[in-house]
């Protein structure tokens, strides 16, 4: 039995020390450490801005959540600030649509504010329900449901965007993009808008999710994916990373197509932030992303990805090679000890992250770090990194993708050819598991509606931070 495992034992070392073996380790270590240090700067601009708030707080402002200057809350400076249309694009309803409707339509900023909900029919689960929310909202809100009809030349999504802005208030000073699918903060309107105010050189202002795992292999899988992509967002400034899910532009760059956005968008267009993004490069523009600008993402709870079992399997130290052992050892514990810093970074800023968002939504319930499954987010990595060559090699070869449904086919780069059919295509959305079509999404009773109009209410009155 000795002789066995020793000989699985030197397999296994001179495996490890090949010029091959070492060099993917060496990799492995460097990309390691290079998301460890980008998650360790992004952390450090996300807490400057919790220090920023709290010692406002400490020096009287209660609300230092909503703006930096206690001032900008008096009627005289509220009164003057600028109109922005809200657009969200909508495609099928799922179990958090609710939440994240009512905390973006529940915005304590001061201007004059416009909601457009677009669908493209109104057999859309969303419709019904976005209607009924609206509706318990009575007077309350300045918010409409758009039919935008089907998409023929861009994806469904742009398409949607395009009718929202066409239709929104002649004296709209700004638009607000918004995904379904995150959660806002009071303040997060005013905050964007107040750069943009600062700032006119700003062509688009960003923001980015902080992932809430439901507690399958899939949601840390998405949470570990989009991990990376959040060092780009917390720049606290200017950034050259662009996130769909929120965009607040000039409502005059649709409006007269500045840079092209409306036609680069409406002619074949099949991602909207990979698109301005271009637009943006293209004519030199600005992007930034402000350090309040990390929204929570909660994720679907019926999402489920692969199913990984993990064995432990014991060592003996014995060996007629025990050198050669120790030297594959060695470069096996670097690459260990560089995924656990890499790890810790990553809990370090989901930390702040976490902490910054219960800050910024202070009557929301509270964010918690001891939800995430740390195990899990160690086996997603490995699902991830698995699964990104196949991936990239899968996307190299392939001229089609599909979306809600909903399967486009390129050409250059631009949507060609749109295929719908409720029959051959999935009946949810991928990460979201949100219905697509039937009544299986039909909206709760109207008590729990009943309650987002009481909210509302409470929010319309100054209250101090607790803590």
């Amino acid at each position: 039995m000795s002789g066995a495992i020793d000989s699985v034992l030197f397999s296994l070392s001179k495996a490890f020390c090949s010029p091959l073996a070492v060099f993917v380790q060496i990799q492995g270590c460097l990309i390691c450490l290079i998301l460890a240090l980008g998650w360790a700067c992004a952390a450090y601009v996300r807490n400057r801005e919790i220090r920023r708030i709290k010692d406002s707080m400490r020096a009287g402002n209660s609300l230092a959540f909503l703006c930096q200057d206690i001032n900008e809350l008096e009627h005289s400076y509220q009164a003057n600030l600028p109109r922005v249309s809200v657009v969200m694009p909508l495609k099928g309803f799922g179990e958090h649509n609710l939440h994240n409707w009512r905390s973006q339509v529940i915005s304590l900023y001061g201007g004059p504010l416009e909601f457009l909900f677009v669908v493209e029919s109104t057999e859309d689960p969303a419709y019904h329900a976005v209607s009924r929310l609206i509706s318990d909202f009575k007077d309350n809100i300045d918010a409409r449901v758009v039919v935008a009809g089907l998409s023929t030349t861009c994806s469904q999504k742009i398409h949607n965007q395009l009718v929202g802005v066409e239709k929104m208030h002649k004296d709209s000073k700004y638009v607000l993009f918004l995904d379904d699918d995150i959660r806002l903060h009071p303040g997060s309107i005013g905050a964007l808008t107040s750069e943009m105010e600062k700032n006119p050189e700003i062509f688009i202002q960003t923001g980015y999710p902080l992932d809430l795992p439901s507690g399958s292999l899939g949601s840390y899988c998405i949470y570990e994916y989009h991990m990376p992509c959040s060092m780009g967002f917390a720049t606290g400034g200017k950034t050259f990373f662009l996130w769909g899910g929120c965009m607040m532009m000039h409502a005059d760059d649709f409006r007269y197509d500045h840079c092209g956005v409306v036609s680069g968008l409406r002619d074949g267009g099949y991602s909207d932030d990979m698109t301005l993004a271009a637009v943006a490069g293209a004519h030199k523009k600005l992007i930034t992303s402000p350090p309040v600008a990390v929204f929570p993402h909660p994720l679907s709870s019926d999402l489920s990805f692969f199913k990984q079992h993990c064995e432990s399997i014991s060592k003996d130290m014995l060996g007629r090679k025990l050198h050669l052992f120790l030297m594959g050892l060695l470069l096996v514990s670097c690459l260990a000890a560089c995924t656990f810093i890499e790890l810790f970074s990553m809990w370090n800023l989901t930390r702040i992250e976490v902490h910054l968002c219960n800050i910024l939504s202070p009557e929301a319930p509270r964010l918690s770090l001891a939800t995430y499954n740390w195990v899990l987010v160690f086996i997603a990595m490995l699902v991830d990194n698995f699964l990104y060559p196949i991936s990239a090699f899968r996307s190299h070869f392939s001229q089609s993708i599909n979306w809600s449904g909903i399967r486009y086919y390129l050409k250059d780069g631009k949507i060609n050819k749109i295929e719908r059919s409720k029959d051959k295509g999935p009946k949810h959305t991928d990460l979201a598991w949100k219905h697509l079509y039937g009544k299986k999404a039909a909206p709760p009773k109207t008590f729990f509606l009943g309650g987002l109009l009481r909210s509302l209410e409470q929010w319309q009155q100054p209250k101090k931070f607790d803590g």
